[in-house]
């Protein structure tokens, strides 16, 4: 058996999230993969992701695993993959892992970036990537000087949303800042350690709403403290979120051997 790394992207859109589910009207990108793969090695195939994005959330640099019957270097194995899934899901990158490597537990920090549009008018084309706000434009600096009180090890039981039982909701938030893109956007850049089940979309939604009733920016610092989810505000739509990048420690990138295209 071989152990393989995949690095893929997604438009979440049409999917009901990564993981696969029974009761859904929609697909998942789970089930999808594993039905692909199965078809790839004639053999029923699972599939394991870095996390699982909800429905409608999208990925640029979702990473998982899967264990190959046979040596995957002996085939195009991107270009065979790829020729059975839908345009929504791409394979850009295939390495052969070392046997102890694990795309959940192996992961030491994922960045995260949500886009707000900004702007009295919506998008016809990017309002499947983008949460709508055309109320008045938001104070940049003062979302950054929101975000600057989720900087470093916290307990973030209060962005926590309900569902996913965890050992402990304390996690290390190494980067957060809000940038002005053109056409109206604001983006929001988050990168740490890790992150509880709705963690990103509900702080966003919280410093968002936040700013819109004109509270001072120390508000969040006491919504953690809280650690209550009823202490922070609404959770912000699913499709302004992107997994941009899962990130492993060098000793483990350099035991992964890219497989060729």
């Amino acid at each position: 058996m071989f152990k393989v790394r995949l690095k893929i992207s997604y438009d979440g859109t049409n999917f009901c999230g990564w993981q696969r589910q029974t009761n859904s009207q929609n697909t998942s990108i789970q089930s999808v993969l594993e039905e692909k793969l199965s078809k790839v090695f004639n053999k029923k195939i699972s599939v394991i992701a870095s996390g699982r994005t909800d429905a409608g959330v999208h990925a640029l640099g979702q990473i998982c695993h899967f264990r190959a019957p046979r040596d995957p270097r002996g085939f195009p194995l991107i270009r065979a993959l790829q020729s059975l899934t839908p345009y929504d899901i791409v394979i850009h990158k295939a390495w052969i892992a070392p046997e102890d490597f694990h795309s959940i537990f192996s992961c030491e920090e994922k960045t995260y970036r949500y886009y707000v549009l900004n702007r009295s008018r919506p998008s016809a084309f990017f309002h499947r990537y983008s949460w709508w706000k055309d109320k008045r434009s938001l104070n940049i600096d003062w979302l950054n000087q929101a975000s600057n009180y989720l900087l470093g090890k916290h307990d973030f039981k209060s962005f926590q949303t309900k569902g996913t039982e965890v050992k402990t909701t304390v996690r290390e938030v190494r980067e957060a800042n809000w940038t002005r893109g053109k056409n109206g956007l604001l983006i929001f850049t988050i990168r740490g350690s890790g992150f509880l089940k709705q963690m990103v979309r509900n702080i966003v939604g919280t410093i968002v709403d936040t700013e819109r009733l004109n509270k001072d920016p120390s508000v969040i610092r006491e919504v953690m403290e809280k650690v209550d989810r009823k202490a922070a505000g609404p959770t912000a739509p699913p499709q302004g979120l992107f997994l941009v990048k899962v990130k492993y420690p060098r000793e483990i990138e350099e035991q992964c051997h890219l497989i060729p295209s």
